[in-house]
Order: C-alpha cells, then structure tokens, then sequence
C-alpha cells in the first residue's frame, strides 16, 4: 500500500513539474500580404526582405511580413482591388497605385520636367504628402511610409534627341492611364498602355520603342539590353509609398505599432537613398555593357522643358486634380523665392 502511495505521489509531482516547465504560448504574429511590382533581388525588394525581418521583432508576436514581388499579385490597379477586398494587406506601389487610391498623388509624379531639382522636389512633396496622406485615410489606408526611386529617364530602342524624334517612336505608358494617353496622342506622341512586367517583352517585340524608368530599374531588369540608348533629361520622379490598409492595421497590437512605423521609415529612407544615390552607377554598369548616353547641353533641356511645359494646360485637372497642381506651382514659385541667387 505504501508503495502504491508512492507512486501516485511520484506521477502528481511529475504532473506539476510538467505543467510548470511546458512553454506557454504567446500572441501569434499578425500576417501582412504584402505586393509590390519590385523585382525579385532588386534592392527594393532587399529592403523589403530586412523590414520583414525587423516587424517580426516587434512587440506582442510582431507582424509576419510576407513579400509578394515581381507583380505576382498583378498589375498596381489589382493589387488596390485585391487590398480593397481584403485578400492583399498592403503594397510598395508607385504613384500609379496610389493615384487609384488619392489622384492627388499625381501631382508628385505626373508633371513632366515640373521640378528642377530634388530640392524643389522635397520641399513641395514635405508639404503636399501629408494632405494626401490624410485623404488616403479616409480612403481606408494607412500610409507607412513615403518614398522615390529618382529621376526617370527615356530608354529608347533608336537614339533619341529631340522631342521631334520621340514623336517617330512607340512610348510605354502605364496600363490604365487614359487621360497622360490622351494627352500624349494630342501633342503627337504614340503612346501604348501596358504593364510594367509587359515592357520587356514589348521592346523585344516592337510593339513599343521608348520607356521611361529609373536607372537602377532599368539595370536590375535588363531594359538597357533592349533598349540601347538613354536620354539624360530628368523627366520627372517615380514617386512611392508602402500602404496598409486600415482593417489589417488595426490588427497590429498598439504596443507594435511605433515599432512597426520605426522599421518602415528606415526601409523607406534606405530605398530613396538607393534610388538617388546609386543612379550614376547604375548607369555606368549599363554603359560597360552596351548602353549609349546622350547628356543634353542646356539648348537641348530647353527643347524638352517647353515640350514638357505645353502639356500643363491639358494635364491640370485631368491627370493631376486642379487643387494639387495649383498648390505644386504655388510651392515651387515659393521655394525658388526663397533660394533665389543674391
């Protein structure tokens, strides 16, 4: 009897040590779905693979980030659906995404040869974001984070060198983009709407001549390969942002959150550093295999600048909302005042 005694007491103490020493579990990370037309290893999608990394550190679980790059959740217009439906949470999108959420954003992207500078450029977008970060708001999305890939440029099939000769060619547009379509057929350009993952397999073909793209773009996706010849007029900046939808942020524990924006910001400011810093290198890497360069005197910018400038009448209020582009020339008139050379 004794020995059965012992025995029980044995199995209770067994019993507690185990419901001691077991792990207990804690909060389960909160999935974000994450689509971006980044290319797979570009440096915009390496910043992304760190920022998953960092918001799996945050309090309470933190946030699983899961990157969908390479436009597998389709083109930017989809991937708005797709978050407006709740099957994707979020996306690294361009201003053409965003501009499906708040057409104001247009007016930081669709205004050809408007900034002279990045300094014009951050000074009119320090101020214009934060309005169109609310009206994002109150579209249903939350903005983590603000950002830009630099100067855009025309990669052509043939050289290019005036604004006569890019009349003669084919020119990639943004699928969906009517009104920059009508514009451009107006002034006597030939534009053809496709998607980004489209434009490769479109100068393969012919069935366009002419992109325009950041240099570090062009270098990660082989453009420069199809299209031989780059135009270095600062045309305009590809502007973008990482967007959450507001129902999948008010899933992320509020003791996370100022980490999760922390994280975002870094990620932010790294791809803008690469966009614009790394530029220059980028396009020496495709000058070593082939790309040929033309550098405008300031004749020639001139050429382009009236090109550009003979559009404004038609873009305001179509391509860009009135209110954002009186406001983006009110801005840039008030910053050249005040750096103005004594």
């Amino acid at each position: 009897m004794r020995s059965k005694t012992v025995w029980i007491g044995v199995g209770i103490l067994a019993l507690l040590a185990g419901a001691v020493t077991e792990p207990v579990a804690g909060p389960k990370p909160v999935r974000i779905n994450l689509g971006t037309l980044a290319p797979r290893g570009s440096a915009y999608h390496k910043s992304l693979q760190k920022l998953a990394e960092d918001w799996g550190k945050t309090p309470d679980g933190g946030v699983k980030l899961v990157v969908y790059p390479d436009g597998a959740q389709g083109s930017e217009a989809d991937m708005v659906r797709l978050m407006r439906s709740g099957t994707l949470h979020a996306g690294l999108i361009t201003g053409v995404g965003l501009a499906e959420i708040e057409p104001g954003v247009s007016g930081l992207q669709n205004l050809p040869m408007m900034f002279h500078d990045y300094a014009e450029y951050d000074y009119v977008s320090q101020r214009v974001q934060p309005m169109l970060q609310k009206r994002m708001e109150a579209a249903g999305f939350v903005v983590l984070f603000w950002g830009d890939t630099g100067w855009v440029h025309y990669f052509t099939r043939s050289p290019m060198r005036v604004p006569e000769d890019l009349k003669k060619l084919k020119s990639f547009v943004w699928g969906g983009g009517t009104g920059q379509i009508d514009i451009m057929k107006k002034a006597g350009y030939n534009p053809v709407a496709l998607e980004p993952t489209d434009i490769i397999p479109g100068l393969q073909t012919g069935m366009i001549d002419s992109v325009t793209v950041p240099p570090i773009y062009a270098l990660s996706t082989q453009i420069d390969t199809r299209a031989q010849n780059m135009l270095q007029v600062n045309w305009a900046i590809l502007v973008g942002a990482c967007v959450v939808t507001r129902e999948a942020w008010d899933r992320i524990p509020e003791s996370a959150r100022a980490a999760v924006i922390e994280a975002a910001n870094k990620a932010g400011n790294e791809m803008r550093t690469v966009g614009r810093n790394e530029a220059a290198e980028a396009i020496a890497a495709m000058q070593k295999r082939g790309l040929k360069v033309i550098v405008p005197d300031a004749a020639l910018e001139a050429q382009w600048r009236t090109a550009a400038e003979s559009t404004y009448h038609d873009i305001k209020g179509t391509v860009v909302p009135a209110d954002i582009f009186e406001e983006v020339e009110k801005l840039i008139k008030e910053f050249r005042a005040k750096n103005k050379p004594n």
